[in-house]
């Protein structure tokens, strides 16, 4: 009896593990494929470019030391160093002090280039008017671009209002004619002329103009007791703007009047804005060699609402929309596509396990979507399931 049951254990067991060569088959074999599919939607397709781009101000500028006005200053130093990088300036802030002296900044968009004094005239002069009344320092009665009396107070005002007295340079006296009497030779007799008398100044060297507000720092290498001269510190001013870089390749995609969507990472925020220029830009090449170089097209971007200044000098992810679909239309994956033999493109609708070619005329594409017309006499409706791709089944119990 034992015997019996151990044999027929055996026969159990042999019929579990022994397979027929058409079973074999079958188990080996590979796993069906899945029929990916994606839904009809009803969208607006933007055709979308997407680059890099660097926050900075309509305005850069160097910040030198000139020649000091005071003529008893034997050596040129920085003695004081109010700017910090990053820090926004207004108009009159003393950004240093070299060797006892103020320099400071305002509104202009003339470079200094020469000291103003009683008797000049010019659009400097003009300028320096307009900057001294936006400050709170009225200049009188004095005709624009005329240096006179009430510009001479407004400067004295000025200075005494940042701490400082304001810097004078001698002015000698115009010399007087004098006639003899009626009768007597004819030849003037000159008067001894007048003492020369101190008026004030504005140096070259204490003032430097920016086109607008608000200005920022962006970089100070001036320190105390450095010696002053070229590049103490640099600063940018007026609005911020956008500058993205596009090969000519993407140029074509791109013309003034473009919505753009600016990303800042490290804020998480973003931003909208204008293209309004582009134009070519030759950079040299980044690979190390001297002679090649790579052409360039640089994108100025114009934001909508004013940039939040802690964006200056940021890098920023740029979407420049380039076509838009007018309105909603009916999209699907660029991935449904396909064309058949007869030359026709089509999409693949789905219906539970029947499959249905549907011959389309294709519009606008962006983001990844394509706009379809279902062609005369056939039907595509929102929510239809089309092919879109296949992918391997995997085994059950498979790695």
């Amino acid at each position: 009896m034992l015997a019996c049951l151990v044999c027929t254990g055996a026969g159990a067991g042999a019929a579990l593990v022994v397979k027929s060569p058409a079973q074999v088959a079958a188990d080996t074999a590979p796993p069906a494929q899945d029929i990916l599919t994606a839904t009809v939607e009803h969208r607006v397709i933007s055709q979308s470019l997407i680059t890099r781009g660097h926050v900075t101000a309509s305005q850069h500028a160097d910040v030198s030391a000139g020649p000091q006005a005071d003529k008893d200053v034997g050596r040129s130093v920085v003695t004081k160093v109010n700017a910090a990088a990053g820090h926004e300036i207004a108009a009159g802030q003393v950004l240093l002090e070299i060797s006892g002296r103020p320099l400071f900044v305002l509104k202009g968009a003339v470079p200094a280039y020469r000291d103003l004094a009683p008797g000049k005239r010019g659009d400097d002069v003009a300028q320096l008017q307009t900057a001294l009344r936006e400050s709170g320092h009225p200049t009188g009665g004095d005709a624009a671009g005329v240096f006179g009396p009430g510009t001479r107070n407004a400067v004295i005002s000025f200075y005494r209002s940042i701490g400082y007295e304001a810097p004078t340079i001698e002015v000698a006296a115009p010399e007087t004619k004098e006639s003899k009497p009626i009768g007597t030779a004819s030849s003037p007799v000159l008067k001894e002329a007048e003492p020369p008398s101190s008026v004030p100044v504005l140096p070259l060297s204490e003032v430097v103009f920016v086109r607008s507000f608000p200005a920022y720092i962006d970089e100070v290498r001036a320190k105390v007791g450095d010696e002053a001269g070229a590049s103490l510190l640099s600063l940018s001013a007026g609005a911020l703007t956008v500058e993205g870089s596009v090969t000519p390749q993407e140029k074509g995609m791109i013309r003034p009047g473009q919505e753009v969507r600016i990303y800042s990472e490290a804020m998480g925020r973003q931003f909208t804005g204008k293209v309004t220029s582009v134009g070519k830009d030759r950079s040299p090449a980044q690979d190390g060699s001297q002679d090649t170089e790579t052409e360039k097209y640089t994108v100025e971007v114009a934001p909508t609402k004013p940039l939040p200044t802690e964006l200056n000098g940021e890098n920023v992810q740029l979407t420049v929309v380039a076509a838009s679909s007018k309105g909603k239309v009916l999209a699907v994956p660029s991935s449904a596509l396909s064309t058949g033999a007869d030359g026709l493109t089509s999409v693949t609708e789905r219906r539970g396990r029947a499959e249905y070619r549907i011959p389309v005329t294709v519009g606008v594409s962006g983001d990844g979507f394509v706009q379809v017309t279902p062609q005369k006499g056939r039907r595509l409706g929102i929510g239809a399931q089309v092919v879109v791709g296949v992918q391997p089944g995997t085994a059950v119990g498979g790695p």
